[in-house]
C-alpha cells in the first residue's frame, strides 16, 4: 500500500473531523440556546449569580470567543464539565465507554458469524427452499427496527417469562465480586446483546450472500470444479475468501454506526453505556456531554471508516491502483 493513498485517506479523514468539531460546536448553542436560563428555571437569580454561572461554564463572550476557548480546551483533551455532575465530560465519558465498548464488540462478532455462515448456507443453496427461508428471515430482522426489536424481547422474556432482568448491568441489591459479578453482568447483558446481534445480522447475511453468487459465476471456480475439486474444497478455499471482502469492511464501518446507534437499545435496557449516557444529556439538557458525545460518536464513525478503506485497499490491490 503506497505512502500516498494512505496520506489521502488520512488528510480526508482529518478534514472530515475538522468539518466536525465546527459543525459540534456551533449546532448545539443554536439548537440549546441558554442553557443557564434552561437549568435554573423556576429559581430566582439575580443578574450577578446569571453572570458568574455562564462565566463558569464558559459561555459568556461572542460565539467565536466561545468557539477560540472550546478548540484550546479540545487540543487539551479537555471537553469541559458536565452540567448534571460537574465532574469532567471526558471521566464521563470514560466510564461510560466500556459497557457499550463490551455490547457492542459481542454483539457485533455474533451478528458477524452468524450472518456470514447464513449469507454462505443461502448462496451455495441458492433457489431451493433453504435459500428463501433463510432470506426471508435475514431480510424480516434486517427491516426491524432495533428499538421495536428490544422492547418485545423485554416484554417477552423479562416481564412475561421472568427469564432475565428488566435492565441495568448488575444486580444493585448483590454484593458479589470477580467471576460471580462478571457472570451477572453477562446475565444482564444477555437481551440487549441479543437485540443488537439480531437486528444487524441481516445486513452481513444479505452481503455475504450477494458477495458469494457474484463470486461463484467467476471463471476460476469453474477451472477449480473441472480440476476434480469437490464444492466442499472450492467453496472454503476459493470462494468464500475472496467473497468475504465486502464483509471485512462492512464490519469496520458498522462497528462505528452500531457505536453510535445503541442509544435506544441502551435506553430501554437501562444499559449505563454511551447511549444511556446520551439519553440522559438528552433529557437534562447537558450542553458539554451531548457536545462531547457527538465528537466521540462523529470520531468513532470516521475512524472506522478510514480502516474499512485501509482494509480493503489492502485485501484488494485494485481499489488502490484505481
Amino acid at each position: 500500500m503506497s505512502p500516498r493513498y494512505v496520506s489521502g485517506k488520512v488528510l480526508g479523514s482529518l478534514g472530515t473531523l475538522a468539518f466536525v468539531i465546527v459543525f459540534n460546536f456551533f449546532l448545539f448553542r443554536v439548537v440549546e440556546g441558554n442553557p443557564v436560563a434552561t437549568l435554573f428555571r423556576g429559581r430566582n437569580l439575580t443578574d450577578a449569580q446569571r453572570a458568574a454561572m455562564r462565566h463558569q461554564f464558559g459561555l459568556d463572550g461572542s460565539k467565536l470567543d466561545q468557539f477560540w476557548h472550546y478548540l484550546v480546551q479540545l487540543a487539551h483533551l479537555n471537553l469541559g464539565r458536565s452540567y448534571e455532575t460537574n465532574a469532567t465530560v471526558l471521566s464521563e465519558i470514560g466510564a461510560a465507554a466500556w459497557p457499550t465498548i463490551w455490547l457492542v464488540g459481542i454483539s457485533t462478532l455474533l451478528s458477524t458469524v452468524i450472518g456470514v455462515a447464513i449469507g454462505i448456507v443461502a448462496a451455495w443453496r441458492r433457489g431451493s427452499v433453504r435459500d428463501h427461508a433463510l432470506t426471508s428471515f435475514t431480510m424480516t430482522t434486517y427491516a426491524m427496527p432495533d428499538f421495536w426489536l428490544g422492547m418485545l424481547l423485554l416484554i417477552v422474556f423479562s416481564v412475561l417469562l421472568g427469564w432475565f432482568p428488566i435492565g441495568g448491568i448488575s444486580d444493585p441489591t448483590s454484593n458479589t465480586t470477580g467471576i460471580a459479578l462478571l457472570a451477572d453482568q453477562a446475565y444482564h447483558m444477555v437481551l440487549p446483546c441479543l437485540t443488537l446481534t439480531v437486528a444487524y445480522l441481516g445486513e452481513y447475511a444479505i452481503v455475504m450472500r450477494s458477495s458469494l453468487l457474484d463470486t461463484m459465476r467467476e471463471d476460476y471456480l469453474t477451472l477449480a470444479r473441472a480440476k476434480g475439486l469437490r464444492d466442499v474444497l472450492v467453496r472454503r478455499r476459493h470462494a468464500v475468501p475472496n467473497a468475504l471482502l465486502p464483509v471485512v469492511t462492512l464490519i469496520a464501518i458498522n462497528f462505528g454506526f452500531v457505536l453510535s446507534g445503541a442509544i435506544a437499545v441502551e435506553s430501554i435496557f437501562s444499559w449505563p453505556g454511551l447511549g444511556h449516557a446520551t439519553y440522559a444529556a438528552i433529557r437534562a439538557p447537558d450542553l458539554p456531554m451531548l457536545q462531547g458525545l457527538f465528537l466521540v460518536f462523529s470520531a468513532s464513525v470516521i475512524f472506522f471508516n478510514l480502516l474499512a478503506d485501509l482494509a480493503y485497499a489492502y485485501l484488494d490491490p485494485r481499489v488502490r491502483t484505481s
